[in-house]
C-alpha cells in the first residue's frame, strides 16, 4: 500500500512559502530550547514576520506543531532514501535507525503536545506513520536481500523495539545509543 502524502499546508506563492519556511524553522528551533510551551510570538519575532503572518499561516498552535513534526517526518524519510542511495544495505537501515533514535529523543514534547490534541489514531499520525513505515521498509526489504539481516524480521518489530529505546523517558542518549546497538547485533541473522 503507497503512503498517504504527509499532511502539509506549505504554500506555493514564493513569498508565503519562505515565511512559512522561516516560521517552522523558528518554531523547530525554540521548541528543542524552550519546550513546546513557547509563546508564538517568540516564534514569529524570532522567524523576522509579525504576529499576524505567524496566525495567517497557523490559525492555532497545534497548527504549527503539527507542520514542525511533519517537516520533521520528512527529513526522517528523506535520510532514508539518502542512506539508502549512499550506503550498504546493512549500514543504510543502521544509519537510519540511529538517526530515527536521535530523532525519537528529542521530539518527546512535541509529539506529546500532538497526540494530546489530535489523538495517537489520528489521520495525521496515520499518514505520518505510513510514509515512515515505506522509507524504513525500503531499507530492511534491501537489508534483508542481501543476506546482512534475519529473513524473518518484520518492520514493526523492529520498530517497536527502535520506539521503546527513543520513547523511553528515562533513557539518556548514550544509554539509548548502547541499546541501539544490542538491537542491531540482535537483527544479524544467527551464526552457522
Amino acid at each position: 500500500m503507497a503512503p498517504q502524502p504527509l499532511p502539509c499546508a506549505r504554500p506555493t506563492r514564493a513569498d508565503a512559502a519562505r515565511n512559512y519556511d522561516r516560521l517552522v524553522t523558528a518554531a523547530r528551533d525554540t521548541f528543542a530550547e524552550h519546550g513546546t510551551g513557547t509563546s508564538l510570538e517568540e516564534i514569529a519575532r524570532r522567524a523576522g514576520v509579525g504576529i499576524g503572518t505567524l496566525y495567517r499561516r497557523f490559525p492555532s498552535r497545534t497548527a504549527l506543531l503539527e507542520a514542525v513534526y511533519v517537516d520533521e517526518i520528512q527529513s526522517v524519510c528523506d535520510r532514508a532514501y539518502d542512506f539508502d542511495r549512499e550506503l550498504e544495505p546493512f549500514d543504510a537501515l543502521a544509519a537510519w535507525l540511529r538517526s530515527f533514535v536521535g530523532y525519537g529523543l528529542s521530539k518527546k514534547s512535541l509529539a506529546g503536545e500532538l497526540i494530546d490534541a489530535l489523538g495517537k489514531d489520528s489521520p495525521f499520525f496515520a499518514a505520518c506513520k505510513a510514509n515512515v513505515q515505506e522509507a524504513g521498509q525500503l531499507l530492511l526489504d534491501k537489508a534483508k536481500a542481501s543476506g546482512d539481516v534475519r529473513p524473518e524480521l518484520e518492520l514493526m518489530d523492529v520498530m517497536r523495539l527502535v520506539g521503546g529505546i527513543a520513547h523511553n523517558s528515562d533513557t539518556q542518549p548514550e544509554q539509548a545509543h548502547r541499546l541501539l546497538d544490542i538491537v542491531l547485533c540482535g537483527l544479524r541473522p544467527a551464526a552457522s
